[in-house]
């Protein structure tokens, strides 16, 4: 890396871009893997909405104490402890649909661990990559998830077939080990002598987590005690920006979750497609957020670099494109009949929810980039709600169509299941554009 004179911010925005890839293999993959034991088995649909939702509830109650360990610890440090807890839980836990007790502590074990890392990631980010770079460094490393559930829709129906449901488990674990040596060995702290003018630019120095003890510089010349920082939580709490943040977050994670859970059994069910016969065109929807969330970024930093638009007009522009093409793309799923429109809708509604986080997934940093993990803590703590509520929902709803429609075949037994996460996307693009800002609020 010397030799190359690689910069170590791109370094790191790499290593984040993959910790998301391999955690999202790992949520598509028990989703895939549970899904065709849990057939096997002879479980209905909601009591599989109830399990596939646990890893939810688990990540939701991580995601504030997330944000607050990384802030005092450090997110390096948190996000190894993170990958190390799942990848072990997966290595050690059996998949199976009849011991639903040690599942449900698994997916809850599970869903805690991944709940540190976003925060963490968001407060690395936040201290290595200057203001002008935040936009299309946070759309690279966020669509490492959408690469990741790409990947995992490929390649992981081949493995249950040949190798069976348990060896998704490991080779989740696998990978995850391997990460874990990558971050060890290469990532860590900016170097509090390389951004001197950090504390102007947002980035770096002043955004490390502060010894008690550690002294600063003062105009006078002299030295003083620096106290750790006080979060503000309640000016957090009560904020208009920070809220229009959450409802978009809530709104992307509610339709991500709902077809990144649920899209398997819509294919397999309502289009009475295989997932294997189906090749790599079930791996398209994804493909297609991983393209569009670093075209989001890339246009978002072209337009504010270049002063085309301000940071507030930036991000409302393209939250209010994504959510809204995303919306229709979403109610029209259940309209086709095909496995080439359905895959055609998904992609496109996945796709534009992606060129929309370019918008609020951001805003975090522009508003409080010193209290960038915490902020997307209480975000994502709603995304991570809006998994519970989705994922379980759904599975209500299609048991409730099922009395109806006993093979769930049916267009109307899948309207409800796409049309809510349509009209939340309308809904919360309104409020993004009413309410966000780019200005930094939090100092």
């Amino acid at each position: 890396m010397q030799i190359m004179k690689f910069p170590r911010r791109y370094l790191i925005v790499i290593l984040t871009f993959i910790s998301t890839s391999v955690c999202y293999v790992e949520r598509v993959g028990f989703s895939i893997a549970y899904t065709v034991a849990a057939d096997a088995a002879g479980v209905n649909q909601s009591s599989k909405g109830t399990i596939l939702s646990t890893f939810y509830y688990g990540y939701a109650c991580s995601q504030v104490p997330g944000g607050w360990a990384a802030q005092k610890i450090g997110g390096r440090k948190v996000l190894l402890l993170s990958f190390v807890l799942w990848s072990m839980t997966c290595a050690l836990v059996p998949l199976d649909p009849n011991r639903v007790l040690i599942l449900v502590v698994a997916r809850l074990l599970v869903g805690v661990a991944q709940g540190f890392i976003f925060p963490s990631i968001h407060t690395v980010l936040a201290q290595w990559v200057p203001p002008h770079e935040r936009s299309r460094s946070v759309s690279l490393t966020t669509s490492g998830m959408y690469l990741g559930a790409a990947m995992g829709m490929l390649f992981l129906p081949s493995l249950v077939k040949y190798k069976g449901p348990q060896s998704v488990f490991i080779a989740e674990a696998a990978l995850g080990a391997m990460w874990c040596i990558l971050w060890f060995k290469y990532a860590s702290d900016p170097p509090r002598s390389e951004h001197p003018k950090a504390t102007a630019a947002g980035f770096g120095e002043s955004l490390l987590p502060i010894k008690g003890s550690q002294k600063m510089k003062v105009e006078n010349g002299g030295s003083s005690v620096r106290s750790a920082a006080k979060i503000p939580w309640k000016r957090i709490l009560i904020s208009f920006p920070v809220w229009a943040i959450v409802v978009n977050n809530f709104t992307f994670h509610y339709a991500l979750y709902v077809l990144m859970n649920w899209l398997p059994t819509y294919f397999e069910l309502g289009l009475q497609l295989s997932l294997q016969e189906m090749g790599s065109s079930k791996m398209m929807p994804y493909l297609n957020m991983f393209i569009f969330s670093n075209i989001g970024g890339v246009a978002a930093d072209y337009l504010v670099t270049n002063r085309i638009l301000s940071i507030t007009r930036t991000r409302k522009f393209l939250n209010t494109v994504g959510f809204m093409v995303a919306s229709l793309a979403l109610m029209a799923i259940p309209i086709f009949r095909t496995s080439g429109g359905a895959v055609l809708c998904s992609s496109v509604a996945l796709g534009f929810l992606a060129l929309g986080r370019a918008g609020f997934a951001v805003n975090h940093m522009d508003i409080a980039p010193r209290y960038a993990g915490i902020v997307m803590g209480v975000s994502n703590t709603a995304g991570t709600l809006a998994g519970i509520i989705g994922v379980d929902l759904t599975g209500k709803l299609l048991e409730a169509a099922r009395s109806v429609d006993s093979d769930l075949s049916s267009p109307e037994s899948w309207k409800a299941v796409f049309f809510i996460p349509g009209l939340l996307c309308i809904f919360s693009s309104f409020v993004f554009l009413l309410f966000s800002t780019g200005e930094r609020i939090f100092d």
